[in-house]
């Protein structure tokens, strides 16, 4: 196996999202002219706060690598206890229960192959789409009213001054619901940070499928994609031009996708691939998206294994 060693400031180029989103002052996901996550720009001050980071991160790769290599899957399903934290500042941004929960049942659907648009995978991807077999339980719901406009992505959303901190983060994935600003739709925390900044955050206006989600983010795929970083996935362009994701059975990406392409949208990469447009770890919009490969089920499978970064969660 090739030996993994990745400094600080590698790291941070290999997950720079690439991001050429249109910034604009309407915060309503409707508004958002591009798919955009800002996990890199966490990752990036995280990395800067904490060297260690970049030590951690690459002990959890070669952990990844060789879990993968010697067949190391989870047995069964791993059942993930999930607190949904809500700021709001409008009535609006409380969003309701049934939001909630509709956001908990695209999760359980997509981890499991239920989603009624998996039958549209294209018979060249047919042999290699997941059923990740990952379940999802709602454990509560804790809201609080803020003053704060718009957060950013300084984790602010995460601390007891204007935010809620993480609930039991080693045992439980915390989902933040909130206004983001800057035409971000949401940034996951990838495995080997803080427990204190652990989780998920999502833009209120693209959480769940009813309620007050528009536009093309509204079937809640943005929390698949985000929860996938949680799970140690990446971007499956690699974050660079024909970049990799470390998974061998998706097709290698010239760059992100967005919108709803046309298929087969064939790659310029080395092969010229068709490119795996509908997986979740693309750029498209919701509608546009809808499956795992095995590969990536390898992946966030090793995660939950004994040794794993997240094994805490039990198997």
């Amino acid at each position: 196996m090739k030996k993994i060693i990745l400094s600080a400031a590698a790291l941070m180029m290999l997950f720079s999202c690439q991001n050429d989103q249109t910034e604009s002052t309407n915060l309503n996901a409707n508004a958002i002219s591009q798919r955009g996550c800002a996990s890199h720009e966490v990752l990036a001050a995280q990395l800067a706060a904490d060297p260690t980071l970049a030590v951690r991160m690459n002990q959890i790769e070669a952990f990844t690598q060789n879990a993968k290599l010697t067949g190391r899957l989870v047995n069964g399903k791993v059942e993930i206890p999930v607190v949904v934290n809500v700021l709001y500042r409008t009535a609006a941004e409380n969003i309701s229960d049934s939001q909630i929960q509709s956001q908990i049942d695209v999760l359980n659907e997509d981890f499991n192959a239920t989603n009624a648009d998996y039958n549209d995978v294209p018979a060249l991807f047919s042999g290699v789409k997941a059923n990740v077999g990952i379940t999802f339980v709602l454990q509560k719901i804790v809201r609080k009213s803020v003053r704060t406009v718009s957060f950013s992505t300084n984790d602010a959303m995460k601390s007891s001054n204007k935010g809620i901190p993480p609930t039991s983060p080693s045992t439980v994935l915390n989902m933040w619901s909130c206004n983001l600003g800057g035409g971000i739709l949401g940034y996951a925390q990838f495995p080997g940070g803080s427990l204190a900044t652990d989780g998920v955050v999502i833009d209120n206006n693209a959480f769940g499928r009813t309620g007050t989600v528009s536009g093309v983010y509204n079937l809640g795929r943005t929390a698949t994609h985000e929860v996938g970083h949680w799970m140690n996935l990446r971007h499956i362009w690699g974050d660079a031009t024909c970049g990799s994701d470390s998974v061998d059975d998706t097709p290698s990406h010239n760059t992100a996708n967005y919108g709803v392409p046309a298929y087969p949208h064939y790659s310029t990469c080395t092969g010229t691939p068709v490119e795996m447009t509908m997986n979740y770890m693309d750029y498209t919009d919701d509608r546009g998206m809808y499956m795992f490969s095995n590969g990536q089920k390898s992946r966030m499978a090793a995660i939950f294994i004994s040794g794993g970064a997240r094994a805490s969660f039990g198997i």
